[in-house]
């Protein structure tokens, strides 16, 4: 069965997700870890549970989601995944820090490229993977049927949505993603989101002000 643990981070604070299921294969996703107190952190807790990272992924590429890229892809050996049309955000993440006042250190270029279509695997686990643009324009989210885990990055929170005032953002395009993809999956699936607490999609239905 598929575990999550979660970890807020950075001065955005960020929510970094550990996921494992019973072989300790475990992947990194979005890790925000900007100092080396975070760091040692997410060491510490993938030390203590005996996980083997296999795969660092991005649901998306904004600043707050990938400050942490550089030091887990060297202190892993992992390659990194996103999607595709995110790539632009990731190159410029340098000259975002600047913008923001916050230093980050280049994240590694990808190895692969996810999309719709496809399973995200490691261990036994074969995650769902949904594009879900509007956020970002390669923003995606992965779904484990099993568990009824869903991690979303910015797409949807608990009583709101993502931003879509940055670069490649668009509103109509992430109500749609959301609608159509993510709140058919079940009322009672946990949704992981890049910021804030847990939610679930049938509370979402009914109380989000953005969706009712």
């Amino acid at each position: 069965m598929l575990q999550i643990q979660s970890f807020t981070f950075n001065p955005f604070q960020e929510n970094t997700y550990v996921l494992w299921d019973e072989t300790l294969d475990c992947i990194i996703l979005d890790p925000g870890c900007s100092n080396t107190y975070e760091q040692e952190e997410l060491t510490r807790f993938v030390e203590s549970k005996k996980l083997k990272p296999v795969k660092l992924v991005n649901t998306h590429c904004h600043i707050d989601h990938v400050m942490g890229n550089a030091f887990v892809a060297k202190k892993f050996a992992l390659d990194l995944y996103i999607h595709k049309d995110d790539l632009f955000l990731l190159e410029n993440v340098e000259n975002i820090g600047k913008m923001y006042g916050v230093p980050v250190v280049a994240s590694p270029f990808p190895a692969y490229f996810l999309d719709e279509n496809q399973n995200l695997t490691f261990g036994k686990t074969a995650m769902q993977i949904f594009h879900t643009p509007g956020h970002s324009p390669g923003s995606i989210s992965f779904f484990d049927k099993e568990s009824k885990i869903l991690v979303v990055g910015d797409v949807l929170f608990n009583g709101s949505i993502g931003r879509t005032d940055l670069p490649g953002g668009n509103y109509k395009t992430l109500i749609h993603s959301i609608v159509s993809k993510l709140l058919p999956l079940g009322d009672d699936v946990k949704v992981y989101s890049g910021h804030g607490p847990v939610t679930t999609i049938g509370k979402e239905k009914l109380t989000n002000p953005f969706l009712i």
